[in-house]
């Protein structure tokens, strides 16, 4: 493989031509209509300079929304939106935004597709756990040596099976972006005239090194470029750019990301060599177990979510696991260090399992906060860890709602309210210590159903378990001669027209770009762009699908 003086590499022979493409329907239990759902995979190989790596790497996947009585060839769809995930985000994560984006259009007569991308690192998860729609199942087959399907689970892939990752940043990110895109819609003046690209979160900034890269190798030739691959571009609670800015303060200081100052060179060395791990993650909540168990906690309010959990107490005990349930479970300091009260001492449902996880009144986390309703059922306590109630907040990095946890161990089943009975005659309209009350109707946007069917139910994950390091490194190094040359064509970022959605109560909270005039979702965290529910507490259309099928009809 050469490297061009435009930047990019050129595609790895075997890429070029037809390419090898399966395409599997998905069985959906969603409450959209009218969408049609399948996963995709066409085999485009990695260059042999990326050294041994599974052959599932050498395939890129993604996930197609369609109209169901619209066209079946993607070339004859009136618009095909293509979406970036963010970091430690798979395909699954766009299943809502992707479904109502789709059916808002063909509300107003246009047969649309929405491609949700798969990074090509998440070849390496093995859902078969989860896919065995049994929770119980599913911890013995990743905890407990059980077979499935004639399978055993091979255990989390560590850094020394991960030399292939240590070359896989930006540059072949976007590659395999255009190499799908040239794979699936071969006629370039057919993506110009109607491929919109985008994505969210971190999704934004690969957008901007798509819609700015070369692809050719030469700059001259611009029918290669990535802005002429692409009729506008859509930002989801983050900007079409080349710099990490925008995002900055999303990730806790504790992940293993190497040391950006000692330059690209040092930095690449390490992560060839294995020095550096090859993945990001942390102690706490982001690592490959963590992120998996995700989807089992969604897998168990899919299936009974009014259901008293035993999650907590099936799974076995380790290190991670426990620090994990301390970090989510813990109201104060003294609590985190003792353990006592563990999330083992409450009752609660499966469906409380999983808000506790992932609603914005508890966990900690801004990028992966979503807004799906409150605890129910018994008293509720101030969390005031990792950060304290009512005090200084660092909303790029904790969010901006008060959080909660509840109060009594051993004491009554906690349920859970979903986003639409928040406010109801029956809610009790809980309150902070200080008289705040910790959500109300307009601040609940997600079905907590849906969620836990994109985390459990869908073949490419919601979550993402192996995120290549070099993906975050490069774009921190993005003056180094190595990044900058592939910013071919800067020209690029202003050169179609941008629809920008924001989550008003997101990671750009307080700080909103007036210069994009962006379309703000009032009362929004970071995932609830994603994963809203079709119609909102106030009795509105979602706003996000709505514009997206709006920039759809004629990007302006």
């Amino acid at each position: 493989m050469l490297l061009t003086t435009g930047g990019l590499t050129a595609a790895a022979p075997q890429a070029q031509g037809a390419a090898a493409r399966t395409e599997t329907a998905v069985a959906s239990s969603g409450p959209v209509d009218g969408v049609s759902e399948s996963v995709v995979r066409v085999k485009v190989p990695l260059p042999a300079s990326f050294g041994a790596r599974p052959a599932a790497c050498d395939w890129l996947s993604y996930l197609r929304y369609r109209a169901t009585d619209g066209p079946t060839a993607s070339a004859d769809a009136d618009r095909i939106l293509v979406a970036q995930p963010g970091i430690l985000e798979g395909a699954g994560a766009f299943d809502s935004v992707g479904r109502n984006t789709v059916a808002r259009a063909a509300a107003q007569g246009r047969h649309i597709e929405f491609w949700a991308l798969d990074r090509r690192s998440n070849c390496l998860e093995d859902h078969t756990g989860t896919a065995s729609g049994n929770q119980h199942t599913a911890v013995d087959y990743y905890y407990r040596g059980m077979q499935v399907e004639g399978r055993t689970f091979a255990g989390y892939v560590g850094n020394d099976r991960l030399g292939w990752m240590a070359k896989l940043g930006i540059e072949q990110a976007v590659r395999d972006q255009y190499d799908l895109l040239t794979a699936e819609l071969p006629d370039q003046g057919l993506r110009k005239r109607k491929v919109l690209c985008g994505g969210h979160s971190l999704g934004g900034v690969i957008t901007g090194y798509f819609a700015t890269a070369d692809f050719d190798g030469d700059p001259a030739t611009t029918a290669d470029a990535g802005y002429n691959q692409c009729a506008g571009y859509f930002a989801l609670d983050t900007t079409v750019s080349t710099t990490l800015g925008d995002l900055s303060g999303s990730m806790p200081d504790d992940t293993n990301l190497p040391d950006v100052g000692l330059g690209y060179g040092v930095v690449q060395a390490g992560l060839d060599s294995g020095a550096l791990s090859r993945t990001l993650s942390a102690p706490v909540l982001l690592n490959p177990e963590t992120m998996n168990l995700l989807a089992i906690a969604g897998l168990g309010a899919v299936r009974d979510p009014d259901g008293e959990a035993d999650l907590p107490s099936y799974l076995p005990s380790n290190t991670n696991i426990e620090a994990t349930n301390r970090f989510l479970f813990s109201k104060d300091a003294a609590t985190f260090l003792t353990g006592s009260p563990a999330v083992k001492d409450f009752r609660l449902t499966n469906a409380a399992v999983l808000g506790a996880l992932m609603d914005d009144n508890s966990e900690p986390l801004a990028f992966l906060q979503s807004s799906v309703g409150f605890f129910d059922g018994g008293p509720i306590a101030d969390k005031n860890f990792p950060a304290a109630n009512g005090g200084t907040k660092q909303p790029e990095l904790f969010g901006v709602e008060y959080k909660a946890i509840p109060a009594q161990p051993h004491g009554p089943l906690y349920t859970w309210r979903n986003y639409d009975r928040v406010g109801a005659a029956d809610d009790p309209g809980c309150k902070s210590a200080d008289g705040t009350p910790f959500t109300g109707a307009s601040k609940e946007v997600t079905d907590i159903h849906e969620l836990a069917r994109s985390l459990a139910e869908q073949p490419l994950d919601f979550t993402e378990q192996y995120f290549p390091t070099k993906l975050i490194t490069d774009l921190e190094l993005a003056a180094s001669p190595q990044v900058k040359q592939l910013v071919a064509h800067p020209e690029g970022l202003t050169a179609d027209p941008t629809l920008t959605v924001l989550a008003g109560d997101g990671l750009l909270a307080g700080r909103i770009p007036p210069d994009l005039h962006p379309v703000v979702a009032n009362g929004y965290q970071h995932l609830d762009v994603l994963t809203a529910a079709p119609v909102q507490n106030n009795g509105l259309p979602e706003p996000v699908s709505t514009n997206l099928a709006r920039f759809v009809e004629e990007p302006k």
